[in-house]
């Protein structure tokens, strides 16, 4: 039986299951978590450690067709400046509940389109959030930068406040195809926002391309990869594209019937893989790639890889801290998110309470199985030891689990008296095998194409 057919016998081309990038994951969140968790979590903070922090700023020109993100539309900049005096106002609850001496080891700005914001309130808002909690040494500040909506007065701006990472999307280069998806987005504009970038002496640039979009073929989606490995990104994500209409209404508008069927979008994602790999780049959990020289590749080989809501990341901190409409933190307790529409978010904030509308607090096995979960999507291999020690009181569970995904995946797993290991040819079984360890009901949610 040839690898392909035991994948497809398997379920991997009928599968939708989650990107974990949380445990349990986002559609399982409750209402019993509100402001009040979310701040007693922020104080019990231990003085003096290291936290990340995630900015979202919801707005866009335009909305492009395949983003199933939240976010709005908007043509002028007033929206975005009273959102920002929101983002300040937060802020102001976050300095009030932050124990002392707390910096920062990661600031992320995402979206919609961080960019979209004039210079003065971009170093506005950076002042603001330094003021609340500096960076701590060795930190890193990244923001994803739309190349249709960014100039030399936006990219001085945040440089000057710190800015090391930036993150480009791309999704693909081919005008048909960005024609089809709402994004029209050239080479040649790309490549003069990374070259701004660069000549800004900002170290660190990420890309975002996309497998999975309609009329996509090996060939052109090699043909993007090319052009995209031509501006030597040091770290690309390689998403593939979920087309989900019932969640994110702007789908409806590209056509279904030109989408690739699973099998064709397994071959996409070989065909770009096998390019991003022979350049040099190295392998990065499911998805992900990065020169041997960025910290996320450093971070995978010293078995340091962790991934959060936005992907892989080589940040180690306890706490993540997410402001802004629809943002979600991680503490050690669990998780919060704010409220996801900007009107209910900005209305708690001006009351002078924080936004949060859901969350999830840990217990049970919730703990063993994320990080089983975590294990497996950044190393393919869960260390029995390592759970053994760390969960004591679950050792029967560990072994139970291992049990399980042995009986479901055969040979597409190897059970060893060291653990559990995903051979190179299961890989794209991951998600479906994490899966296994998932106690909540997948049922709740439409979750993305396993590939």
């Amino acid at each position: 039986m040839t690898t392909e057919s035991q994948l497809s016998r398997l379920g991997l081309f009928d599968a939708r299951v989650p990107r974990y990038t949380s445990y349990p994951t986002a559609p399982h969140f409750n209402s019993h978590t509100g402001p009040e968790e979310f701040g007693a979590w922020i104080a019990a903070i231990p003085a003096g450690a290291r936290i990340s922090l995630y900015i979202h700023v919801p707005f866009c020109r335009r909305l492009c067709w395949f983003c199933a993100c939240r976010t709005q539309g908007t043509t002028s900049d007033e929206p975005v400046r009273a959102y920002v005096e929101t983002l300040k106002a937060e802020l102001g609850l976050l300095r009030a509940h932050l124990p002392k001496g707390v910096t920062l080891s990661r600031l992320h700005w995402g979206g919609g389109t961080p960019t979209l914001m004039p210079a003065p309130i971009m170093q506005e808002l950076t002042e603001a959030i330094f003021d609340v909690v500096p960076m701590g040494d060795g930190g890193e500040f990244s923001v994803e930068i739309d190349p249709n909506e960014i100039d030399g007065a936006r990219l001085d701006a945040l440089a000057a406040a710190g800015m090391n990472r930036a993150s480009i999307g791309v999704q693909d280069f081919d005008p048909a195809i960005q024609k089809l998806i709402g994004r029209d987005q050239s080479f040649e504009l790309t490549r003069r926002a990374a070259e701004m970038i660069r000549d800004r002496g900002v170290a660190s640039l990420n890309a975002d391309i996309l497998f999975g979009l309609p009329d996509q073929s090996k060939v052109r989606i090699a043909a993007s990869v090319q052009k995209l490995l031509s501006l030597n990104p040091d770290r690309v994500a390689l998403y593939g594209y979920a087309h989900v209409p019932w969640m994110a209404r702007r789908q409806v508008m590209i056509p279904s019937d030109a989408l690739p069927r699973p099998e064709e979008r397994l071959k996409l994602f070989e065909t770009a893989r096998d390019l991003f790999v022979a350049d040099g780049y190295d392998e990065i959990g499911i998805d992900h790639f990065a020169l041997p020289s960025d910290g996320l590749a450093k971070a995978a080989r010293a078995g340091r890889l962790r991934r959060n809501f936005q992907g892989y990341t080589d940040d180690t901190a306890e706490a993540l801290i997410g402001l802004g409409a629809s943002s979600i933190s991680r503490f050690p307790q669990g998780y919060a998110q704010n409220a996801p529409g900007t009107s209910a978010y900005v209305r708690a904030v001006r009351e002078g309470r924080f936004a949060t509308a859901k969350g999830h607090v840990f217990s049970g096995q919730d703990r063993l199985r994320a990080r089983m979960i975590e294990a497996l999507m950044c190393d393919f291999r869960v260390d029995a030891d390592e759970m053994r020690r760390d969960f004591p009181e679950f050792g029967t569970e560990v072994n139970a689990l291992f049990a399980d995904a042995a009986r479901e995946f055969g040979d597409m797993v190897e059970l060893r008296p060291d653990g559990l290991r995903i051979p190179e040819k299961a890989r794209p079984l991951t998600r479906m095998i994490a899966r296994v360890f998932d106690a909540y009901d997948l049922s709740k949610a439409g979750h993305s194409p396993a590939v």
